[in-house]
């Protein structure tokens, strides 16, 4: 069965959308047949795959509103064994809808909608990775209740830990109220410049959560930002490059903390 991975992070800029493109396409370049579910309203996960937004006929908002069903949305992506779940700026009413829905259906749950949908597909994909938006709302909700666990990517800068505990009260209200089983998958360290400052956030982190941090750390890049505009995942666009290498790396890790080969 598929594992459901959310990445998570309310502040905005700290590498999710690019690690959430980058990691699933090193995982389907490692073997692994992954689903990408994009559920950030900007949809910059959807055009950092290559897809054309004026191309999407149904969308992550037309399955967690109940229009169409899960397989009827997923795109097979220009890389092999890399699916995505597309977003469009539907999505960003999708909280005031699912919270009217709810008022008038007294059995309806506006939290679990994408679970439904996911709970039907699992067995297809090897991982499903969720990018979440920087946001702590319902579509973040109906990710952590739909995950088995979350990666938290944490900026290696001054305020990193700024907003980490509110992050954590939320993952812990989740498992007590709507997945008793999510767990903390690992804490990601992105956009590293070898600064003193950098190197300490790097300490300060490891100190925090001890060995849930991923070995491997995202260095700050031109090539990696670049990467997206042009519709590609960096191995696509750079294969040489040591953002290519990073998230090979952090694939690879992926891969053992869930003892598959």
């Amino acid at each position: 069965m598929g594992k459901v991975i959310s990445l998570v992070n309310q502040k905005g800029g700290v590498g999710k959308t690019t690690t959430s493109i980058n990691l699933s396409a090193s995982l389907a370049v490692l073997g692994k047949r992954v689903l990408l579910i994009d559920l950030d309203p900007q949809g910059n996960t959807t055009t950092g795959v290559g897809i054309n937004k004026g191309d999407i006929d149904k969308s992550t908002y037309d399955v967690i509103t109940g229009k169409c069903k899960i397989e009827e949305a997923i795109i097979k992506t220009k890389y092999k064994n890399l699916f995505i779940l597309p977003a469009t700026i539907n999505l960003a009413g999708v909280d005031i809808e699912l919270l009217e829905r709810s008022q008038l259906e007294s059995n309806f749950s506006k939290g679990t909608q994408l679970k439904n949908a996911i709970d039907g597909i699992k067995d297809a994909f090897d991982f499903l990775i969720i990018d979440c938006p920087p946001s702590l709302g319902m579509l973040t909700t109906n990710a952590l209740t739909s995950s088995n666990s979350v990666i938290i990517p944490v900026q290696c800068e001054f305020f990193a830990l700024e907003g980490i505990m509110q992050l954590l009260n939320t993952i812990m209200l989740a498992q007590k109220n709507l997945n008793p089983n999510l767990d903390i998958e690992g804490v990601l360290l992105t956009m590293l410049s070898r600064t003193n400052l950098g190197l300490e956030v790097v300490e300060e982190v490891k100190k925090y959560f001890k060995e849930r941090v991923y070995d491997t750390i995202i260095p700050r890049l031109v090539r990696l930002t670049e990467a997206p505009s042009h519709g590609k995942p960096i191995l696509a666009y750079d294969s040489k490059s040591k953002g290519a290498e990073a998230y090979l790396n952090l694939a690879k890790e992926v891969i053992a903390r869930n003892g598959t080969n």
